[in-house]
């Protein structure tokens, strides 16, 4: 289960690290229009980097803190990530409508991020999760 998990893990982080490109390249962290705040964005991805490396050390050394330690970092990844995604729904409907700028110029960065890449890494991510509780607890063994 530690590899399953392991695996999600970095299918996950591929998804994420595809979006912040895109949100970089469009301008996100300049600010401007975007609706992501831009230490919530960084410290979404430095925990969940942080966090895969905890995981990795675990998976290679089998120590239980070290899942646990796992764990407690994906809970403040996963609450920056809905925080996020509750920001990105009203660009992704006002996109849907066409009222969310024709042009590059006025539109935010996420607009721009594809439907597929958000909804994998959200239902990724929290399988992820359960699998690393499930790990941690002892669950199926590792």
């Amino acid at each position: 289960m530690d590899i399953a998990a392991l695996i999600l893990w970095l299918v996950t982080a591929l998804g994420g690290f595809a979006m912040l490109g895109i949100w970089i390249q469009r301008g996100g962290p300049r600010g401007g229009a975007s609706r992501l705040p831009v230490p919530v964005v960084f410290g979404h991805f430095a925990l969940a980097a942080a966090g895969l490396v905890v995981w990795i050390v675990y998976v290679i050394t089998g120590k239980d803190a070290l899942a646990w330690t796992a764990f407690g970092l994906l809970i403040p990844v996963a609450l920056l990530g809905f925080a996020m995604l509750a920001r990105w729904i009203p660009v992704y409907q006002a996109a849907a409508r066409g009222t969310g700028g024709s042009g590059d110029g006025g539109a935010p960065p996420e607009r721009h991020f594809p439907v597929p890449f958000v909804a994998g890494h959200g239902l990724f991510a929290v399988a992820t999760v359960i699998l690393v509780l499930l790990t941690a607890l002892g669950v199926g063994g590792s």
